[in-house]
């Protein structure tokens, strides 16, 4: 079902994903393309949303709300995780001095839920909130080795796609990579997700054993070596899991 046709929540969620991360504004034309509705309704539909004060209107332009950050904070997985997470991550990039993730799964995507970047290294494309798919990243195999198979079946059955030249696209390929990350608790990133990115990640676990997200270390290849960072990036994220437990 096109977005033309779907509900009105649907044609709300359309014109809300139509933003980017970079866009300082949208105006009326473009807003209708990226959301696949007719001009009119887009329009009417952001005016609902910058009444309610989800986007906000500046030079004849729109751009998303200061309150869908508000409700964003509200998000308990996301809130809880994030808080137990920031002073281990604090101290595993003071550890590596480079970029550490925290990401959650969701569906068979990874989405980034804090990031801290390393001073003065380079900028990665990662970003907070922003999604990639979980066969490609060091976060999201650290997840799926120990998730329920429904779960790892649910990534197969999405199709695994190609985000890099060095992305794995085969399942058996992954499905022997998720066994061996299950025996050592490590997860790597060799360009996979981007070329020249690399990572080293672990998972994070609750107090019932549930895997809750997972931890990284990334960098360019060129500048890190993900098996050096490896035992402090599993340290960190058993330090977390034990914290996530006490709570």
């Amino acid at each position: 079902m096109s977005a033309s046709e779907g509900s009105y929540l649907q044609r709300v969620l359309a014109v809300l994903d139509a933003f980017r991360p970079d866009d300082d504004g949208l105006g009326a034309a473009e807003l209708a393309r990226r959301s696949g509705l007719p001009r009119s309704t887009a329009h009417r539909i952001a005016l609902d949303l910058a009444e309610e004060g989800l986007l906000e209107r500046r030079d004849g332009r729109l751009r998303l709300g200061l309150k869908l950050f508000e409700i964003g904070q509200r998000v308990p997985r996301q809130r809880v995780l994030r808080d137990a997470a920031l002073p281990v991550m604090s101290d595993l990039r003071e550890a590596t001095r480079q970029t550490v993730h925290l990401a959650v799964l969701e569906g068979a995507e990874v989405v980034y839920v804090e990031i801290l970047g390393s001073a003065g290294g380079p900028p990665l494309p990662s970003r907070v909130g922003g999604r990639l798919p979980a066969h490609v990243t060091g976060v999201g195999k650290a997840i799926l080795a120990f998730a329920p198979p429904e779960q790892v079946r649910a990534v197969l059955d999405a199709g695994l796609v190609r985000a890099a030249d060095r992305s794995v696209v085969a399942p058996g390929l992954l499905a022997r990579e998720l066994a061996a990350i299950r025996e050592a608790g490590v997860a790597y990133d060799r360009e996979e997700s981007g070329n020249g990115i690399v990572c080293a990640a672990s998972p994070v676990r609750g107090a019932g054993g549930e895997v809750l997200g997972a931890l990284s270390v990334s960098g360019w290849s060129g500048r890190l070596r993900p098996t050096v960072v490896a035992p402090a990036v599993h340290t960190a994220a058993l330090a977390l899991s034990r914290t996530l437990s006490e709570r």
